[in-house]
């Protein structure tokens, strides 16, 4: 017991000593505050966003103040970021592009970190506008004739397109999701302004299915309104007006099928007449004498026709599933041209009849027999010669096989001489495509085989081909498609220009509004194409695959591209 006391006691005099010692030591700093930021280094495209993350250590304050400068910008000029940390690029790229950004802790504003950003221009990216990164959603109509910035039209496959002098950009009908989620043929007109980024819901019901009302044959009428319909044809006069052909989908009395009715549509009156055609459905194609005028002449009923307009406004139409002059349908390779001063349509080329052979002749040299194979979904440029342009489609190639397919054949007609060219692609069908290197053109690159593609063409005379249904690279099958190409009629060359070179590719949409270079629409067939006053390419819905999912469904995503 005695003993045990006495180690007590020593302990607790050590103890004692050890504090003593220990208060006599000074209290060591606190660790020193710093801050790190998130990405460090970043490549922009003008008028991306980007989020930036500020860490502050060792303190109980993480707030910081941000900041922007750079050697060729100041204020607005190097773009703005937000007290989170969201940059927004700018408009136009500094000279030198390059911005920093610093992030400085409030707790101590000698503690900063700073990272850097490189500036490009937006050049051959895509950006996610409006509308949804998921399949099958239903219009948002709002009140018809007002722009609103929850207005947007429904997913939707085989809708028609025109751009009006203004460059704002008008939608009409397809096949699709209306308001109440229901899915078939639309007639709803549609205008999307790109400076406003508003739709507005001009003309046509927000439900599925509105047989039409014609009125009285060349009388406008704010009652007149076309019936829902999928995969018309469409283009836009000199002065503005809208002009429909065909589809399938409905007349007066309801009932569905193949139509032949000529529409024009004046935005100045928001009305509707309807021009010529027939009220009925399934009507066979009167085509009286091959280069002759006639206003008794008329294309079949017929859907998945190409048409271009040359620069007097003259509108041609070419092939379609519909019927001929014997009141058979199938594929056809007929040739028309429509005169909107005379009103009188003109059998211009080709069969008239369904499922004619393609006649190729040499490739590069043109002459009387040539015409391209019986063909529907095919695409379609005008060049500034007025020269027609065909490409692919689904059809008939220059050897017979029981059933159509894909072909990937590119072909030139000239209104002067009346004469088809075989251009580029090859004269049987089911081709897969040569993407060659991206970027990069060749003599030998082509578009693998494919239908229900979106195309148009630039202020430079250049050929834009994007996405369909057909072969890829190597490829032994179909699929969807997001693959970008280019082709210029001065070197006769394609480029593939962006997108995978593989089908069945999901979208990446990044941020709704905001650049990114790693932005790409999923593959997709049978959506619509613009290109505005300011040379921009817009492409809108269809069928294909959506955001981070292999799920495909109907679409009504707004894609811009900026090449």
């Amino acid at each position: 017991m005695k003993r045990s006391r006495i180690g007590r006691a020593i302990i607790a005099a050590m103890a004692a000593l050890l504090a003593a010692c220990a208060a006599d030591q000074p209290t060591p700093p606190p660790p020193p505050i710093s801050v790190s930021l998130e990405p460090d280094a970043i490549t922009v495209c003008t008028t991306q966003v980007v989020q930036f993350t500020a860490t502050v250590r060792n303190s109980t304050n993480g707030e910081v103040t941000w900041g922007l400068s750079g050697a060729g910008c100041s204020g607005p000029a190097c773009g703005t970021i937000s007290t989170a940390g969201l940059y927004i690029a700018p408009e136009a790229v500094p000279d030198p592009g390059l911005v920093t950004v610093t992030a400085t802790s409030l707790a101590d504003n000698s503690k900063s970190a700073q990272a850097s950003i490189t500036v490009l221009p937006a050049i051959n990216v895509w950006t996610w506008i409006s509308g949804s990164n998921i399949g099958n959603q239903i219009g948002a109509y709002g009140t018809k004739g007002v722009p609103a910035a929850s207005n947007v039209p429904g997913a939707r496959i085989g809708a028609v397109s025109w751009t009006d002098p203004d460059g704002d950009l008008w939608l009409f009908g397809g096949s699709g999701c209306d308001i109440s989620g229901g899915q078939n043929v639309l007639n709803d007109l549609w205008k999307y302004v790109p400076t406003s980024n508003q739709w507005t819901w001009v003309s046509g019901s927000q439900t599925h299915a509105q047989p039409g009302v014609y009125g009285i044959k060349g009388v406008p009428s704010p009652e007149n309104v076309p019936g829902a319909r999928a995969m018309a044809v469409s283009w836009i006069d000199p002065g503005g007006q809208l002009w429909l052909f065909g589809g399938t989908g409905r007349i007066a009395d309801g009932s569905h099928g193949k139509l032949n009715d000529l529409w024009r549509f004046d935005p100045t009156t928001n009305e509707w007449t309807w021009i010529a055609g027939s009220g009925s459905l399934d009507q066979p194609g009167i085509y009286g004498t091959k280069g002759v005028p006639s206003p008794t002449n008329v294309p079949g009923g017929r859907y998945e026709a190409i048409s271009w307009v040359d620069s007097s406004g003259k509108l041609w139409l070419f092939g379609g599933w519909g019927y001929d002059v014997n009141s058979d349908d199938g594929d056809l390779n007929d040739l028309w041209s429509f005169d909107p001063a005379t009103q009188a349509w003109t059998w211009v080329s080709g069969g008239n009849t369904k499922k004619m052979l393609g006649n190729y002749g040499t490739k590069g040299v043109s002459a009387p027999s040539n015409m391209p194979g019986a063909r529907s979904e095919a695409v379609s440029w005008i060049d500034a010669q007025d020269r027609l342009w065909l490409f692919g489609g689904y059809g008939w190639s220059a050897v017979f096989t029981y059933i159509p397919s894909e072909l990937n054949d590119l072909w030139r007609f000239d209104p002067t001489t009346l004469e088809w060219t075989w251009v580029s692609g090859s004269d049987t069908h089911g081709q897969a495509g040569v993407y060659g290197t991206k970027g990069t053109s060749s003599p030998s690159n082509v578009p693998g085989a494919r239908h229900w593609a979106l195309s148009w063409a630039d202020e430079n005379g250049l050929f834009w081909l994007y996405g369909g249904y057909g072969f890829f690279e190597a490829s032994q099958w179909d699929g969807l498609l997001n693959d970008l190409w280019k082709y210029d009629p001065a070197t006769l060359e394609w480029t593939w220009v962006s997108g995978s070179s593989s089908d069945g590719q999901v979208g990446n949409y990044g941020t709704r509004g905001a650049v990114a270079l790693t932005n790409i629409p999923g593959s997709r067939n049978s959506g619509v194409a613009w290109v505005d006053s300011q040379h921009r390419t817009w492409i809108l819905g269809g069928h294909g695959f959506f955001s981070a999912t292999q799920q495909d469904g109907l679409l009504n995503d707004l894609w811009r591209y900026d090449k």
